[in-house]
């Protein structure tokens, strides 16, 4: 695995446009790097697929056990949640999507640093975005990715078992949600799925019908939201939530794999596994080793703390922490020259699909760090 300085596309930012990428360039900084990628080997795509496949096998066993062992509590998860997720757990109405974020420095086995189970973002870059750059700037190689072709499978095979005549798309009304939430609409219409976008804050609750409505009051069946299940319990509707015929895509019991309370369970159920890193939900088993504290819910490295060599090597702001922290060991990003890329690995439908690689400066990967498309000879 190495990183390459190249030379952008001409006019990089209109070919990513052509493609939905809107989303390229913030606050005058290019998300979107094409000025450099990662080449990997078809070894080391072959081991990043293994590892993601057995981890979200693991992580499936996991779910199962904070069940079975009422594990709500230490990962602050609500006690009027939990009926969703046991009931969304024995129903087993329709997932989609997940990404891994792993440490990989393509010598020694990849480590899971967290499972972005619920609302992953980064997917349109990494499915259509990074395809066509390959097209056009290396066509000889290859890419670990089928995310696309995988997606318009997934729909079309839940396709006979979606609730009502019309798939709802909600998400906040923001630029990057927004495109992902687009991206997978169209996917699925494509999949031949009649499809409409709303924006969360306009979905409804009819209490005398007993049903989530839309602006025009039509009864909302199926919904894929863009928008955290632990944010979802807490609206005004969150209530309602357990009740009605509404099927939501993520389904509910993806609140335990998206909460960093699911290190410490992987941990203790399969401490013998190469991709996982120690954590627990207290710092003692740690104390005195490099370690990271996370906040149990969390987005793009917010009130994340990293501890090693004796000192803080960073201490991230943010609204996070309140329901509490888990301490998982350091596993350093690799060094390319100052650029530490994380390997956002997608799984799709349960099966593993294709990479994203984002870069930071930093050593913790947050809001500013940057898409880095990748290949493999």
């Amino acid at each position: 695995m190495r990183r390459v300085d190249i030379s952008p596309r001409r006019n990089w930012q209109k070919r990513v446009e052509e493609v939905g990428l809107t989303f390229h360039t913030a606050g005058g900084v290019a998300y979107w790097n094409e000025a450099a990628c990662y080449e990997l080997t078809a070894a080391q795509v072959d081991e990043l697929e293994l590892a993601t496949n057995t981890l979200h096998g693991l992580c499936l066993q996991a779910v199962q056990h904070v069940i079975d062992h009422k594990l709500y509590g230490r990962m602050g998860i609500p006690p009027h949640a939990v009926p969703l997720i046991e009931r969304a757990w024995e129903e087993e109405p329709p997932s989609i999507y997940g990404r891994f974020d792993l440490s990989y420095d393509g010598k020694t086995p990849p480590r899971m640093l967290e499972y972005n189970a619920d609302t992953p973002t980064s997917l349109l870059e990494a499915a259509v975005a990074q395809w066509f750059w390959l097209q056009d700037v290396a066509p000889g190689a290859d890419q670990f990715n089928s995310i696309h072709e995988r997606l318009l499978a997934a729909w079309a095979e839940l396709k006979p078992y979606l609730r009502g005549n019309v798939l709802y798309f909600a998400s906040l009304d923001d630029p990057e949600d927004g495109m992902t939430a687009t991206y997978l609409q169209d996917t699925a219409h494509q999949a031949g799925i009649a499809t409409e976008y709303i924006r969360v804050h306009d979905i409804g609750w009819n209490a005398g019908r007993g049903e989530f409505v839309d602006g025009l009051m039509r009864p909302m069946e199926s919904v894929f939201k863009l928008y955290p299940w632990e944010w979802m319990v807490h609206e005004e509707f969150g209530e309602h939530l357990g009740h009605g015929a509404t099927q939501w895509i993520e389904p509910a019991w993806k609140m335990v794999l998206s909460n960093k309370g699911i290190l410490p369970v992987l941990w203790e159920l399969f401490p013998k596994c190469p991709y996982l890193l120690p954590a627990y939900f207290d710092a003692a088993p740690l104390a005195g080793a490099d370690h990271v504290r996370k906040p149990l819910l969390s987005r793009e490295g917010a009130n994340v703390t990293v501890h090693a060599g004796g000192r803080t090597l960073a201490d991230t702001g943010g609204d996070y922490g309140e329901e509490g922290y888990v301490y998982q060991a350091y596993a350093p990003l690799p060094d390319f020259g100052g650029h530490r890329p994380v390997i956002g690995s997608w799984v799709i439908a349960q099966e593993a699909a294709g990479i994203g690689i984002r870069e930071s400066g930093g050593v913790v990967t947050d809001n500013f760090s940057r898409f880095v498309p990748h290949l493999f000879r």
